[in-house]
């Protein structure tokens, strides 16, 4: 799993910015080239540390700042007795500034410098500095010939700042990226290392600040912020005069013929999310299912929706969706909870739904779409909607004036006010049916325990991914139904109930 120490910072920030970082640090003081020795020195460091009886190195190195990285590495790793090889993909007279400096360096230090060719003879610890945080567009060649070389040469791969090909912003592979073992970043974190295509290219993630001015890092306007253990938002934990009525009443809504598993995972997980009350409003075959499963639950057999207006008027959250079906019997259903003033937790069906505008989204509504729900919902393709998260995920938020949790390998949750928060825990394992269910629950339960829909959204997401790392670990064979107690340990040690 990429990204394994959690000492990184919590902002995340686009290349635009982090340029915009750098140019403030050179303002202050600080010139671009000792910067970018900084970023050379700690980029040998993390490679020595990780491959400390290694000896031989062979960097590909391109045009840019990212180039000049690469060139003062190998300086480092000459003075240090290695054997080293720089591979220039393209002419180092093209090299200006101070990359062009940390060029003539190498040179006065007697690194070799070879020009590319289509079959290197990669040696030792190879040293991605192709492509730095400014590309946007697709990889061509020489670039795309050399990362194929990379990828298919077996041997360990540093990436300087960020794997080449990877969007610093959106996380999309540009056509082609280099597979990292080891990505050292600088100065800020890039929003593109933790989404998308992130996670199959970086490795191990090492940060490094550079040593720059706290005043100018806190002053920057930042894209997302990660959610970490130390900054998640608190559910307020329980005092010894607790009782159940303090923590909400949450309705389910779902499980149309033949999906009525869905709708009890989602139950299942708001019951042991803590959520005061549970009832579930599901098709009348399933209510047998419901009891034995979750006897805690009320259930109501319901045939139309008018057997569900008395029960709206108790409850305090809706969680609506979970194999709800979009026939007759869903869309009547999602109907009525569209006109119940109440917050909402729309997942699945209810998504597709409103996708196809046969309803409107009510206020104080979390939506849970997957990558394909989420283009449904914008009208375009669900390649684009992966092209861009970030994007898409704002996008969804604004349109409907809700929290949107966009799922997947990066899991953003988006606020209408403009807040991104993001979480890259999680595990492969959890490519499987049920999961999205078992966060729809989830996300009801904290609402109905008293908390804001964006800090909900964030807690539930955060929860759920970390449970499902430690479940994880199993391999495959996951059932969303194991996330469920690991979700309940995490959620106490977060929150604890007073004794």
């Amino acid at each position: 799993m990429p990204h394994t120490k959690d000492d990184l910072p919590d902002a995340l920030y686009s290349a635009a910015q982090v340029r915009g970082l750098d140019a403030s640090l050179i303002a202050g003081g600080v010139p671009g080239f000792e910067l970018m020795q900084r970023a050379a020195r700690a980029t040998w460091r993390a490679l020595v540390r990780q491959w400390p009886s290694a000896n031989e190195l062979s960097v590909l190195a391109g045009h840019g700042n990212n180039a000049g990285d690469g060139y003062l590495v190998a300086v480092l790793a000459r003075r240090a007795g290695w054997s080293v090889r720089v591979l220039a993909v393209g002419d180092p007279q093209r090299l200006q500034g101070d990359a062009a400096l940390a060029h003539a360096e190498a040179v006065s230090e007697n690194v070799l410098i070879e020009s590319w060719a289509a079959q290197p003879q990669l040696r030792g610890i190879v040293l991605d500095a192709l492509l730095g945080t400014g590309l946007t567009g697709e990889v061509r060649a020489p670039y795309a010939d050399a990362i194929a070389a990379i990828n298919g040469c077996g041997l360990p791969v540093v990436a300087v700042d960020i794997p080449s090909g990877l969007c610093a912003d959106t996380g999309r592979v540009l056509g082609a990226a280099v597979h990292a073992d080891l990505t050292v970043t600088f100065i800020g974190l890039k929003l593109g290392l933790f989404t998308g295509d992130a996670a199959d290219v970086v490795g191990e993630l090492v940060f490094n600040d550079l040593h720059a001015d706290p005043q100018v890092i806190e002053a920057a306007s930042v894209s997302a912020r990660r959610l970490t253990a130390r900054n998640l938002p608190q559910l307020a934990p329980r005092t010894p005069t607790s009782h159940k009525g303090k923590f909400g009443h949450v309705l389910l809504i779902g499980g149309d013929r033949g999906l009525g598993g869905a709708i009890l995972l989602s139950a299942q997980s708001a019951l042991r999310s803590g959520a005061g009350m549970v009832s579930v409003a599901t098709r009348s075959e399933h209510v047998g299912a419901a009891l034995a499963r979750i006897p805690e639950a009320m259930v109501l057999g319901t045939s139309s929706a008018n057997q569900l207006m008395e029960l709206l008027q108790k409850v305090s959250v809706l969680v609506v969706g979970p194999g709800l079906g979009q026939a007759s019997w869903g869309q009547s259903l999602l109907s009525a909870a569209a006109n119940a003033p109440l917050p909402q937790v729309w997942d699945a069906d209810a998504l597709n739904m409103l996708a196809e505008e046969r309803v409107n989204l009510p206020k104080d509504c979390v939506i849970t779409p997957h990558p394909g729900e989420a283009a449904r919902l914008l009208g375009i393709s669900t390649a684009q909607v992966q092209a861009d998260r970030p994007a898409a995920a704002h996008a969804l938020s604004k349109k409907y004036t809700a929290v949107v949790v966009l799922k997947g390998a990066g899991s953003l949750i988006a606020s209408p006010d403009g807040r991104l928060a993001l979480c890259h825990q999680g595990h492969p394992a959890m490519a499987t049916a049920g999961l999205g269910d078992v966060l729809a629950g989830l996300v009801g339960a904290l609402l109905a325990q008293g908390m804001q829909a964006f800090d909900a959204a964030c807690l539930a997401v955060w929860l759920h991914a970390n449970a499902g790392e430690q479940q994880g670990k199993d391999g495959r064979g996951l059932a969303a139904s194991d996330l469920i107690p690991a979700i309940r340990q995490l959620l106490e040690e977060q929150a604890p109930c007073l004794k």
